[in-house]
């Protein structure tokens, strides 16, 4: 099923219930800068627990008394839902009430004449706020539009964590559930082994990336162009002008509450393809296509309505590209047993966590762990705990998609215009792709065999289908 077929369809009159609940998310940032506001205003301190205790305590009781909702969108509204421009507002509204959250809780907390306990108080909150604005970020980065792909930087530039823009669409969606992603969790792997281990090496991801597309281009790696600089500067001119203005006390506050909000992204990696992992397939040689099997979701709703939806993660793996208020329930998608707010509280704590999710794994795999994303340290003890189906032999197990070298049948003639088979990109010959390298007139056989969709990312050059000049992708 590809983004093209699906916004193709004859539009259908649907009414979206939750059309002005999806205020909630800019509401969020908001309430945390009249938090503060309210802290100073009234000489009470305590307003700058607000955020806190709303995010950890609020918020899951929230969910669990307003529950779940997995209905989905019927797929002839989509293009509807997709060309209004109220759902954009709401997201690109985040950003200025973020901004005015971090400064405001900047200038709060180098006064002078503040307690420990309520700087504490006010770097949860900046942290919290600028951790979910990676998730606005993520919405922005996935889109075509220059204009969102600059907000999602913007973002991005508090909790100077620039390189998830690269890194997230270009290295986790294409790598997710296996071992070559950092942001996948494994199995009997606690979070605070894997927090380590996916920061430094999404850093290293994202830099690798970057280093590829600009080689391509024979260019360093250290140009202008590159994109975790172009992020990163962002951070550094508003750390910079902050550092400036309110002295080198700033600086050390804002790098604790930038570390804070981005562990709260990766607590939330954590969880969302924990244990789960795509099997490998030896004929194609490849890993087998990602599928709503490979991500835990969560339909409850008052965490969707703040995160766009992200707890349907599995549609969002499937169609990048696709926008929050069209993202659809899978029942065939492993559910998390709550929404991510009362999940990630679970994964502070790992003997709860591996009471919790590690049965739902094993059954998810029928009772076959050795198909889990085991953690290495461990692998033995969890098979030996968890496994109690027969291994199945690996030879005789492949995924549903077609060899790689039967994706295409070798009668079709040579083609000068090739599209992805999911998102709708058509890579021309005659205008190349300068961005990845590719001037134009550059041959389609000519392109790496391992590059993948520039725009989703899914979707590998095998996967790629030959077009008539005036065919698209389907």
């Amino acid at each position: 099923m590809t983004n093209h077929a699906q916004h193709t369809a004859p539009p259908t009159p649907w009414t979206d219930q939750k059309y002005l609940l999806w205020l909630a998310s800019p509401f969020l940032p908001l309430l945390g800068f009249l938090s503060l506001l309210a802290g100073y205003v009234f000489e009470q301190p305590a307003f700058y627990w607000l955020m806190p205790v709303f995010f950890y305590a609020v918020l899951p009781l929230l969910d669990w008394l307003v529950g779940t909702d997995i209905n989905n969108p019927p797929e002839s509204a989509v293009a509807q839902l997709e060309a209004n421009r109220y759902y954009r507002a709401i997201v690109y509204a985040y950003i200025p009430a973020q901004y005015a959250t971090t400064i405001m809780a900047v200038w709060l907390a180098t006064r002078g004449d503040i307690s420990i306990a309520s700087i504490i108080a006010l770097i949860f909150s900046a942290g919290l706020i600028n951790g979910v604005a990676i998730n606005t970020a993520h919405e922005l980065g996935h889109k075509r539009a220059d204009l969102e792909k600059w907000l999602a930087k913007i973002a991005l530039a508090p909790v100077a964590y620039g390189h998830f823009f690269v890194e997230h669409n270009r290295g986790h969606h294409k790598n997710v559930a296996t071992p070559r992603d950092p942001a996948s969790s494994r199995m009997g792997e606690t979070f605070y082994a894997f927090l380590p281990r996916t920061m430094i090496g999404s850093l290293r991801s994202a830099w690798a990336l970057e280093g590829e597309r600009l080689a391509r281009q024979g260019k360093s790696v250290w140009s202008l162009e590159n994109e975790n600089l172009r992020a990163w500067s962002l951070t550094v001119l508003l750390f910079g002008a902050l550092t400036l203005w309110l002295g080198t006390g700033a600086l050390a506050f804002l790098a604790i509450q930038a570390f804070f909000g981005a562990a709260l992204l990766e607590v939330v990696n954590y969880l969302e393809h924990y244990g789960l992992l795509r099997q490998w397939d030896k004929r194609t040689q490849r890993y087998e296509r990602c599928a709503p099997s490979h991500s835990w979701n969560s339909n409850n709703i008052v965490t969707n309505l703040l995160l766009y939806q992200l707890q349907r993660h599995s549609d969002h793996h499937a169609n990048p590209t696709r926008r929050f208020q069209s993202l659809r329930h899978f029942d065939e998608s492993p559910q998390l047993p709550s929404g991510y707010a009362s999940m990630l509280i679970l994964a502070y704590i790992p003997p709860l966590w591996f009471r919790v999710m590690n049965p739902r794994v094993a059954r998810h795999y029928n009772g076959d762990v050795t198909k889990a994303h085991l953690y290495g340290p461990k692998r033995e003890q969890l098979i030996k705990k968890w496994q109690t189906a027969t291994p199945s032999c690996p030879e005789t197990e492949a995924p549903a998609t077609r060899p790689q070298e039967e994706q295409h049948s070798p009668n079709v003639p040579s083609a000068s215009r090739h599209g992805c088979s999911n998102c709708g990109y058509v890579y021309d010959e005659l205008k190349g792709n300068p961005s990845e390298g590719f001037v134009p007139g550059t041959p389609w056989k000519a392109i790496p065999s391992d590059w993948s969709c520039p725009e989703c990312a899914v979707r590998d050059k095998a996967d790629f289908v030959p077009l008539t000049s005036t065919a698209k992708p389907v």
